[in-house]
């Protein structure tokens, strides 16, 4: 079913993608220009919906814009084996768990810190140990 054309006030409340947001996307070539008015107002119509869904979808997982982009591609060729997409999933995964695992270590840090305050700032270690080396580096996911 086609709809009509629509601005871009309508499309960011179709898709909670911010107007900026689209107009960056098209800066960058991720969504397609659309077509526009004489007076040179954007008109989006159902295909710029769909990508733009497609793209805020793959945002809120996480991925970077060159990996939708390459999602983007891949969804361009149907007949094609899936493996690039699985891979690409599999390595976004592996930096997500790190993550996990780097915030964890984090959140013990800070629940010890939590329990070592003495009663003035003079005796605080959460102040003394900001200004200490981390006693474990931790390695940042890159």
């Amino acid at each position: 079913m086609n709809h009509p054309r629509i601005n871009i006030g309508t499309l960011s409340q179709r898709t909670g993608v911010n107007i900026e947001t689209i107009r960056y996307y098209e800066r960058i070539a991720l969504l397609p220009s659309p077509a526009r008015t004489q007076g040179g107002f954007r008109q989006y119509e159902d295909r710029h919906i769909q990508r733009l869904q497609f793209i805020r979808r793959g945002r809120d997982l996480g991925f970077s814009i060159d990996s939708i982009r390459a999602l983007l591609a891949l969804s361009e060729k149907p007949d094609m084996p899936c493996g690039d997409a699985d891979k690409m999933v599999a390595s976004h995964l592996d930096m997500v768990d790190r993550k996990i695992a780097d915030l964890i270590h984090l959140r013990e840090e800070l629940r010890q810190l939590m329990d070592c305050c003495g009663h003035v700032v003079a005796e605080c270690r959460i102040i003394e140990s900001l200004g200490a080396p981390p006693p474990h580096p931790r390695q940042r996911p890159e």
